[in-house]
This record gives C-alpha cells, sequence and structure tokens, in this order.
C-alpha cells in the first residue's frame, strides 16, 4: 500500500452464509404475509412480490450464476474495477460508505455515467479467510480510494 500503482485482484464465490440468511428474511416476508389478516388480492400481491424479489436477488447477489453478477475485485494504476461475467472488468467508483468489518464487506461502487450506488455484498466465507483480510486493509487503508474513474494521475 505504499505506492499507488501496487495491483491487487481478489475474487470470490457464493456464500453459503448468505444463501441462509436470504432464505430465511424471504420465509419470514412470505409467512407475515399469510398470517396477516387482510383482504385475500393483498395477501396475493405481497406473496407474489416476495417470490419476485427472491427469483430476482437469488441468482445474481447470492448464488451469482447470473450474467450480471460482481465476483471480483481489483485495483490498478487506472482505479478499481469489478468483474461480471457479462461486461468482464469494468471501472467503478467506490463509494465512502462502504464497510470492511472482519466477517462483512459491502462494496458501495457507482459506475461512471450513473448517478445511483448500487452495493456487493461479501461475506467472510465467500473467499479465503486470507484473502478476505486483505481486502478489508486494502479498502481501509488504500490511497485514493473514493476517487473518481478516470481521476487518477499515475505520479510517483
Amino acid at each position: 500500500m505504499s505506492s499507488p500503482s501496487d495491483r491487487f485482484e481478489c475474487r470470490w464465490r457464493a456464500s453459503g452464509r448468505l444463501l441462509a440468511a436470504c432464505l430465511a428474511a424471504h420465509l419470514l416476508g412470505l409467512s407475515a404475509f399469510l398470517l396477516l389478516e387482510i383482504p385475500a388480492g393483498w395477501r396475493a400481491l405481497g406473496v407474489l412480490a416476495c417470490l419476485l424479489h427472491a427469483a430476482w436477488v437469488l441468482p445474481q447477489q447470492v448464488l451469482l450464476s447470473h450474467l450480471d453478477s460482481i465476483s471480483g475485485l481489483r485495483h490498478e494504476r487506472q482505479g478499481w474495477q469489478l468483474f461480471s461475467r457479462r461486461l468482464g472488468w469494468a471501472a467503478v467508483q467506490l463509494r465512502p460508505d462502504s464497510i470492511a468489518l472482519p466477517g462483512l464487506v459491502i462494496l458501495r461502487y457507482r459506475r461512471p455515467g450513473q448517478w445511483f450506488a448500487r452495493a456487493v455484498c461479501v461475506p467472510g466465507d465467500a473467499m479465503p479467510a486470507d484473502e478476505h483480510r486483505r481486502l478489508r486493509v486494502r479498502l481501509k487503508f488504500s490511497r485514493r480510494r473514493w476517487a473518481a474513474v478516470g481521476s487518477f494521475t499515475g505520479r510517483r
């Protein structure tokens, strides 16, 4: 981390803990709609919303089986990049509200030309423990980690 040109790359896989937590949350949501004393139409709409959300979130964010799933991060001289099978390595700007905790990393990022930020959750069991630690250290102590894409001058 002493030089801004230090190269860093990590990849992760689907997490069993994240899958269990996501399924538990969806089951709680479904059971809440089924136990509520509301008209059948609203109950059906709520159950449908829960099922549609699960169908959208599980392959893309949890199982990482979708082409747009983010499964890697790297830092090079040009800045930060995220990997998806559809786009390959794509430049992003990491956001200051990213979180790096011992068991969990939440990467908040924004792609060039987009106004809104997105997030990727990387639990501790999604990669080997030493790589997860390196990722957390890199996120906490890298210079210019919040710099906009293309703003890195490359001075030494």
